[in-house]
C-alpha cells in the first residue's frame, strides 16, 4: 500500500516535471520574408471532413501558402466535395492519387505523392479531420525557427464523441508526458527518444529530404515515429511541441473506428516486443487498474487511505488533461483507460502473432 503511495507520488511528480521540456506554441505568428509552405492533405473516403478542413486552410492568416490534396482512391464523395470547396482559391490543387504499389502503407504512399508536387522550403503534412486556428501554421513555423529544428510535431487536443474514444484517445498525451523523457527526445539527437504525430508534421524541406522522405518507411504503420528518427538518425533536430491550444482534432466517430484504429498501431508503437508488451500489460495493471480496487475497499470499509492511489493515479491524469485541454473528468476514467489500452495491445499482439491482417479504410495490412 505504502509503496503504491509512494510510486504514484513520485510519478505525478516526474510527469509535473517532465512537461516543462515540452514548448508550446508562442503567441506570435509572424515572421520577416515568410518561406512558402506547402500544405498537404491525404484524403481517403473523408467527405464529412472535406468542407470543414478545407475552410480552416482559407483563413489562415499565413500570406505564403500552398495547399496540395490527394484524393486517395476515395469510394465516397471526397472527391465532388473538394472540387465544390476548393473552386476559386488559387492556392488548392488537388490531385488523384496512383495505385498502391506492394509494399507500401496507403498513408505513406499517399504522403510521397504529395511531396512530389509541393514547392515549399517547408512542408506541412496535416490529417484530414484537423482543425486549426489562423495563426496555427505561423506559430509552428516560427517555434520551428526558433529551436533551429527541421521537424516540428505535436498532438492536438482531441475531440473524443464515442465512448471509446475517452478512454483510449487521452491515452497518447498520457504516454507522452509520463513515458517519453522529453528532455532527451527535443534536446538531444537520440533516435530512441522520439514521438510524432503524422496529424501535424512540419518539416524544413532540405531535412525531410536528406532523412529519405516518406520513401524511407514505406512500409511502416507508425511512419510518423519512424521518420522522426530517420531525422535525427541524420544528425538533425526534431522538435515535439504542445500545439494544443490551436489544433484540435476529432479523430473517430464511432467505436469500432477507435478500436480498429488503435489495433492497427499499438503493437506496431512498441516495436512488436511481447517484452516489453507484457512489462507495460503488469505496470498498467498495478498501478492504475488495481487502485480502483483498493479505492473501492477503501469506501466500504470506511479506511480511505486506500483511496489515496486512485486519487493519485487521477491527479496525475488530471495534470495531462489540463496541459493539453483535455475535458478533466475524464482523469477519473483512469483505470478504464489502462484497462482500454491494455486490451487493444493484447489483441493488436494476438493479431500480430497469428499473421492476421491489420485494416483500416479499405485496405489491410500485415
Amino acid at each position: 500500500m505504502l509503496f503504491l503511495i509512494a510510486a504514484l507520488s513520485a510519478f505525478l511528480l516526474w510527469t509535473v516535471a517532465n512537461s516543462f521540456f515540452l514548448p508550446s506554441l508562442p503567441r506570435t505568428s509572424r515572421m520577416e520574408d515568410p518561406p512558402l509552405v506547402s500544405v498537404l492533405v491525404p484524403m481517403r473516403n473523408e467527405e464529412r471532413n472535406v468542407e470543414t478542413l478545407a475552410n480552416a486552410l482559407k483563413a489562415s492568416l499565413y500570406p505564403n501558402l500552398e495547399f496540395i490534396i490527394l484524393n486517395d482512391q476515395s469510394t465516397d464523395r471526397t472527391a465532388e466535395l473538394l472540387e465544390q470547396h476548393t473552386a476559386g482559391d488559387s492556392r488548392f490543387t488537388v490531385i488523384e492519387g496512383k495505385e498502391l504499389p506492394k509494399g507500401w502503407v496507403g498513408k505513406v504512399y499517399a504522403c510521397h505523392q504529395l511531396q512530389e508536387h509541393a514547392t515549399g522550403r517547408f512542408l506541412l503534412f496535416i490529417d484530414a479531420d484537423i482543425r486549426f486556428t489562423p495563426e496555427a501554421i505561423g506559430q509552428s513555423l516560427v517555434l520551428l525557427a526558433r529551436r533551429n529544428a527541421q521537424l516540428l510535431s505535436g498532438f492536438p487536443a482531441f475531440d473524443v464523441p464515442p465512448f471509446l474514444s475517452k478512454l483510449l484517445v487521452p491515452m497518447q498525451h498520457f504516454v507522452v508526458f509520463f513515458h517519453l523523457p522529453l528532455a532527451a527526445a527535443n534536446l538531444m539527437n537520440f533516435p530512441a527518444a522520439t514521438a510524432a504525430n503524422g496529424m501535424w508534421m512540419l518539416f524544413e524541406r532540405s531535412g525531410y529530404d536528406a532523412a529519405g522522405g516518406h520513401a524511407a518507411v514505406r512500409d511502416s504503420l507508425v511512419e510518423d515515429v519512424h521518420i522522426a528518427r530517420r531525422i535525427k538518425a541524420s544528425g538533425q533536430k526534431m522538435l515535439l511541441a504542445n500545439i494544443t491550444g490551436s489544433v484540435r482534432c476529432r479523430m473517430y466517430e464511432t467505436n469500432h473506428d477507435v478500436w480498429e484504429g488503435f489495433l492497427k498501431n499499438s503493437y506496431s508503437g512498441i516495436g512488436r516486443s511481447p517484452l516489453l508488451a507484457a512489462g507495460l500489460i503488469a505496470f498498467y495493471s498495478i498501478f492504475y487498474i488495481f487502485p480502483l480496487f483498493l479505492a473501492v475497499y477503501g469506501i466500504i470499509s470506511g479506511d480511505l487511505i486506500y483511496t489515496a492511489p486512485y486519487g493519485l493515479a487521477v491527479l496525475q491524469q488530471g495534470y495531462v488533461m489540463a496541459r493539453t485541454r483535455q475535458r478533466l473528468y475524464l482523469a477519473f476514467l483512469m483505470p478504464l483507460q489502462a484497462a482500454a489500452m491494455i486490451a487493444v495491445l493484447m489483441q493488436s499482439m494476438w493479431k500480430s502473432w497469428r499473421k492476421k491482417p491489420y485494416s483500416w479504410k479499405g485496405r489491410h495490412y500485415s
